[in-house]
Protein backbone atom coordinates (compact mmCIF):
# COMPACT_ATOMS: atom_id res chain seq x y z
CA UNK A 1 0.00 0.00 0.00
CA UNK A 2 2.79 2.49 0.60
CA UNK A 3 4.50 2.13 -2.96
CA UNK A 4 0.79 2.73 -4.82
CA UNK A 5 0.42 5.63 -2.53
CA UNK A 6 3.34 7.10 -3.25
CA UNK A 7 2.51 6.67 -6.86
CA UNK A 8 -0.74 8.55 -6.42
CA UNK A 9 0.88 11.33 -4.66
CA UNK A 10 3.04 12.29 -7.58
CA UNK A 11 5.94 10.86 -6.69
CA UNK A 12 8.59 9.74 -9.87
CA UNK A 13 9.04 6.11 -9.61
CA UNK A 14 11.95 4.46 -11.97
CA UNK A 15 9.83 3.53 -14.76
CA UNK A 16 8.60 7.11 -15.09
CA UNK A 17 12.06 8.13 -14.80
CA UNK A 18 12.59 5.69 -18.19
CA UNK A 19 10.16 6.70 -20.48
CA UNK A 20 10.79 10.40 -19.69
CA UNK A 21 14.17 9.66 -21.01
CA UNK A 22 13.15 7.86 -23.61
CA UNK A 23 10.93 10.35 -24.86
CA UNK A 24 13.36 13.26 -24.46
CA UNK A 25 16.23 11.34 -26.24
CA UNK A 26 13.04 10.48 -29.22
CA UNK A 27 12.57 14.18 -29.40
CA UNK A 28 16.49 15.19 -30.05
CA UNK A 29 16.70 12.38 -32.44
CA UNK A 30 13.61 13.81 -34.53
CA UNK A 31 14.93 17.64 -33.84
CA UNK A 32 18.41 16.39 -35.57
CA UNK A 33 16.80 14.54 -38.48
CA UNK A 34 14.51 17.72 -39.73
CA UNK A 35 18.18 20.09 -39.25
CA UNK A 36 20.05 17.62 -41.24
CA UNK A 37 17.13 17.45 -43.95
CA UNK A 38 17.01 21.14 -43.78
CA UNK A 39 20.48 22.02 -44.08
CA UNK A 40 20.69 19.31 -47.01
CA UNK A 41 17.71 21.16 -48.77
CA UNK A 42 19.37 24.59 -48.63
CA UNK A 43 22.53 22.99 -49.58
CA UNK A 44 20.60 21.64 -52.75
CA UNK A 45 19.83 24.75 -54.10
CA UNK A 46 22.75 26.90 -53.55
CA UNK A 47 24.21 24.19 -56.04
CA UNK A 48 21.50 24.89 -58.41
CA UNK A 49 21.16 28.66 -58.27
CA UNK A 50 24.66 30.16 -57.43
CA UNK A 51 23.85 33.56 -57.90
CA UNK A 52 20.34 34.06 -56.87
CA UNK A 53 18.91 35.04 -60.03
CA UNK A 54 17.65 31.47 -61.06
CA UNK A 55 20.75 30.61 -63.31
CA UNK A 56 22.03 26.30 -62.50
CA UNK A 57 25.27 26.59 -61.59
CA UNK A 58 25.94 23.71 -63.59
CA UNK A 59 24.69 24.90 -66.44
CA UNK A 60 26.94 27.53 -66.64
CA UNK A 61 29.70 25.55 -65.92
CA UNK A 62 28.50 23.13 -68.93
CA UNK A 63 28.45 25.71 -71.25
CA UNK A 64 31.90 27.03 -70.44
CA UNK A 65 33.21 23.78 -70.63
CA UNK A 66 31.52 22.97 -74.50
CA UNK A 67 32.66 26.43 -75.62
CA UNK A 68 35.97 25.22 -74.51
CA UNK A 69 35.62 21.95 -76.46
CA UNK A 70 34.20 23.66 -79.17
CA UNK A 71 37.30 25.92 -79.45
CA UNK A 72 39.67 22.99 -79.48
CA UNK A 73 37.43 21.10 -81.97
CA UNK A 74 38.73 24.06 -84.42
CA UNK A 75 41.16 24.05 -87.38
CA UNK A 76 43.70 22.62 -85.99
CA UNK A 77 45.99 23.92 -89.11
CA UNK A 78 47.02 20.45 -90.39
CA UNK A 79 45.97 21.69 -94.29
CA UNK A 80 47.61 25.05 -94.16
CA UNK A 81 50.89 23.35 -93.34
CA UNK A 82 50.72 20.31 -95.56
CA UNK A 83 49.68 23.00 -98.21
CA UNK A 84 52.53 25.29 -97.56
CA UNK A 85 54.99 22.10 -97.79
CA UNK A 86 53.62 21.24 -101.49
CA UNK A 87 54.12 24.76 -102.18
CA UNK A 88 57.61 25.02 -101.38
CA UNK A 89 58.33 21.60 -103.10
CA UNK A 90 56.43 22.60 -106.71
CA UNK A 91 58.50 26.07 -106.07
CA UNK A 92 61.81 23.63 -106.37
CA UNK A 93 60.40 21.31 -108.94
CA UNK A 94 59.70 24.86 -111.51
CA UNK A 95 63.42 25.22 -110.43
CA UNK A 96 65.42 21.94 -110.72
CA UNK A 97 63.14 20.41 -113.57
CA UNK A 98 60.68 17.50 -113.85
CA UNK A 99 60.04 14.06 -114.98
CA UNK A 100 56.90 15.36 -116.88
CA UNK A 101 59.02 18.50 -118.45
CA UNK A 102 61.42 15.61 -119.79
CA UNK A 103 59.27 13.34 -121.06
CA UNK A 104 57.80 16.38 -123.07
CA UNK A 105 60.94 17.67 -124.56
CA UNK A 106 62.07 14.12 -125.25
CA UNK A 107 59.00 13.80 -127.23
CA UNK A 108 58.95 16.93 -129.25
CA UNK A 109 62.73 16.39 -130.07
CA UNK A 110 61.72 13.09 -131.43
CA UNK A 111 58.56 14.77 -133.35
CA UNK A 112 61.23 17.42 -134.75
CA UNK A 113 63.45 14.83 -136.15
CA UNK A 114 60.88 12.87 -137.74
CA UNK A 115 59.62 15.66 -139.34
CA UNK A 116 62.87 16.88 -141.11
CA UNK A 117 64.99 15.40 -143.18
CA UNK A 118 68.67 15.16 -144.22
CA UNK A 119 68.20 17.70 -146.67
CA UNK A 120 66.76 20.41 -144.20
CA UNK A 121 68.84 23.10 -143.07
CA UNK A 122 70.51 23.66 -140.48
CA UNK A 123 68.56 26.48 -138.90
CA UNK A 124 65.22 23.57 -139.49
CA UNK A 125 67.32 20.91 -137.46
CA UNK A 126 67.63 23.19 -134.55
CA UNK A 127 64.30 24.19 -134.57
CA UNK A 128 62.55 21.48 -134.96
CA UNK A 129 65.30 19.06 -132.99
CA UNK A 130 66.02 21.71 -130.14
CA UNK A 131 64.15 24.93 -129.84
CA UNK A 132 60.74 22.43 -129.38
CA UNK A 133 62.37 20.68 -126.91
CA UNK A 134 63.31 23.90 -125.14
CA UNK A 135 60.54 25.17 -125.12
CA UNK A 136 58.07 22.49 -123.54
CA UNK A 137 60.61 22.31 -120.75
CA UNK A 138 60.05 26.06 -120.10
CA UNK A 139 55.93 25.44 -120.29
CA UNK A 140 56.08 22.46 -117.84
CA UNK A 141 58.63 24.17 -115.58
CA UNK A 142 56.20 27.54 -115.62
CA UNK A 143 53.04 25.19 -114.99
CA UNK A 144 54.60 23.77 -111.78
CA UNK A 145 55.86 27.43 -110.48
CA UNK A 146 52.44 28.67 -111.29
CA UNK A 147 50.88 26.23 -109.30
CA UNK A 148 53.20 26.92 -106.56
CA UNK A 149 52.12 30.10 -106.34
CA UNK A 150 48.58 29.69 -106.14
CA UNK A 151 48.78 26.99 -103.49
CA UNK A 152 51.18 29.56 -101.48
CA UNK A 153 48.97 32.76 -101.78
CA UNK A 154 46.37 30.48 -101.39
CA UNK A 155 47.73 29.48 -97.68
CA UNK A 156 48.49 32.74 -96.47
CA UNK A 157 45.19 33.86 -97.37
CA UNK A 158 43.54 31.28 -95.49
CA UNK A 159 42.92 32.61 -92.38
CA UNK A 160 41.25 35.65 -93.49
CA UNK A 161 38.30 33.19 -94.46
CA UNK A 162 38.74 30.33 -91.41
CA UNK A 163 38.14 30.85 -87.45
CA UNK A 164 38.75 34.25 -86.25
CA UNK A 165 41.22 34.47 -82.56
CA UNK A 166 43.16 31.88 -84.28
CA UNK A 167 46.64 32.88 -86.05
CA UNK A 168 48.50 30.91 -88.23
CA UNK A 169 52.09 29.16 -87.00
CA UNK A 170 55.12 31.21 -87.74
CA UNK A 171 56.56 28.39 -89.52
CA UNK A 172 53.15 27.79 -91.69
CA UNK A 173 53.71 31.56 -92.93
CA UNK A 174 57.43 30.88 -93.42
CA UNK A 175 57.13 27.80 -95.93
CA UNK A 176 54.28 29.41 -97.64
CA UNK A 177 56.71 32.61 -98.34
CA UNK A 178 58.95 30.55 -99.46
CA UNK A 179 56.86 28.26 -101.88
CA UNK A 180 55.61 31.72 -103.33
CA UNK A 181 59.13 33.19 -103.68
CA UNK A 182 59.97 30.05 -105.59
CA UNK A 183 57.00 30.16 -107.45
CA UNK A 184 57.88 33.70 -108.69
CA UNK A 185 61.43 32.92 -109.48
CA UNK A 186 60.40 29.89 -111.40
CA UNK A 187 57.29 31.51 -113.68
CA UNK A 188 59.57 34.35 -114.64
CA UNK A 189 62.59 32.44 -115.87
CA UNK A 190 60.07 30.06 -117.73
CA UNK A 191 58.78 32.70 -119.40
CA UNK A 192 62.56 33.91 -120.28
CA UNK A 193 63.44 30.78 -121.62
CA UNK A 194 60.28 29.95 -123.49
CA UNK A 195 60.33 33.71 -125.82
CA UNK A 196 64.53 32.72 -126.07
CA UNK A 197 65.45 35.77 -123.65
CA UNK A 198 67.62 33.16 -121.78
CA UNK A 199 69.57 30.64 -122.93
CA UNK A 200 68.15 31.33 -126.93
CA UNK A 201 69.50 28.66 -129.60
CA UNK A 202 72.34 29.54 -131.51
CA UNK A 203 72.09 31.60 -134.66
CA UNK A 204 72.80 29.93 -137.91
CA UNK A 205 72.94 32.88 -140.06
Amino acid sequence: MGTKTVDETGVKTDMHKTDEATGTTESTEAAEGTEAATTAETAGRAETDTDGTGTPGDADVTDKSDGTDAAEAGPTGVGQGAGAVVSAALGIVSLTGSWVGTVASARESLMGQLQTSSSSDVGTLIEKGYGNAWQATAMWGGVFALVALVVGVFVLARPAFGAPGRPQAPWIKSVAWAGVALGVIGLLLAVLKYTDVLLALPSTG
